[in-house]
């Protein structure tokens, strides 16, 4: 038998400064750096790196730029508070209680920050094709587009586009270019279709040139793209939702019970037949 050659390891072909950056974003991100602790003087970094001072300064910049650490010359560079923040989509998928806030932002308060929303559209339009096929529409259907941004602090979070079959949202508050008061989850189910099960297809993407514009990225870092669908009874879908937001700043966390593991397992596995 011919065992096949080791495939080469592959060169990082990064500039040295990017390649630094990328190392102490992972310190930052993994919590060997904490939020308010300094990063190691440029003279560490020097030796730890191989790298000139001016190379060095490269890679804090970058750090800078992608607000993850702040700091101004003559100063420690310092991890910034609130610079990775986690997100349970769970915990925001039951309707909110009558004349509550978005779950969104009650979300944001309970970490200390400040957030809110601003509404950027709502058209009926013809939506993209992985959007469509959720929904069932055909390739020149249309859906109702709500697109929102999420803002942390007064920076970008998350842009949202939500989108709603035409024939359940027209003539409802859901067409309508204002707010939602306590969310989608309450109005639908308010108008009859309460969210039953929802799916998330999570991806990482080069940011597009709206994306990047929307939530004023400063590089070409991956975003975070959830793609959602939310059924209703019957497993009607009743809305599609796509979420982005830059995944140096964001993770997300899913939370299963041993029980709903077992069931996944014998789904898939054909119930050990």
């Amino acid at each position: 038998m011919t065992v096949p050659k080791a495939e080469p390891e592959a060169a990082d072909r990064r500039s040295l400064h990017e390649r630094i950056a990328a190392d102490l974003r992972d310190d930052i991100m993994s919590g060997e750096l904490a939020p308010g602790a300094n990063l190691p003087t440029t003279a560490r970094l020097k030796d730890r790196f191989a790298a000139s001072s001016a190379t060095v300064q490269k890679a804090l910049q970058l750090l800078k730029d992608e607000r993850l650490v702040v700091g101004r010359a003559g100063a420690a560079v310092t991890v910034r508070e609130h610079r990775q923040r986690t997100v349970r989509p769970a915990a925001l998928m039951a309707p909110g209680s009558p004349g509550a806030p978005y779950r969104w932002l009650a979300e944001a308060a309970k970490h200390g920050t400040h957030a809110r929303t601003e509404l950027l559209d709502v058209a009926e339009i013809r939506p993209p094709a992985d959007v469509r096929a959720a929904l069932g529409l055909p390739p020149d259907g249309t859906a109702l587009l709500r697109a929102q941004i999420l803002l942390v602090d007064d920076e970008p979070a998350e842009l949202v586009e939500a989108y709603y079959p035409s024939d359940l949202a027209r003539g409802t508050p859901l067409a309508e270019r204002r707010r939602i008061r306590g969310g989608t989850p309450a109005l639908l189910t308010e108008l009859g279709h309460p969210p039953r099960r929802s799916t998330d297809r999570v991806s990482a993407r080069v940011p597009t040139q709206d994306q990047y514009r929307a939530l004023r990225l400063t590089s070409s870092m991956p975003v975070l793209r959830t793609l959602r669908v939310i059924h209703s009874d019957g497993d009607r879908p009743v809305e599609v939702t796509v979420m982005v937001k830059a995944g140096h700043l964001y993770e997300l966390q899913y939370e299963f019970t041993a029980e709903a593991t077992e069931a996944t397992e014998e789904v898939e596995g054909g119930g050990g037949a």
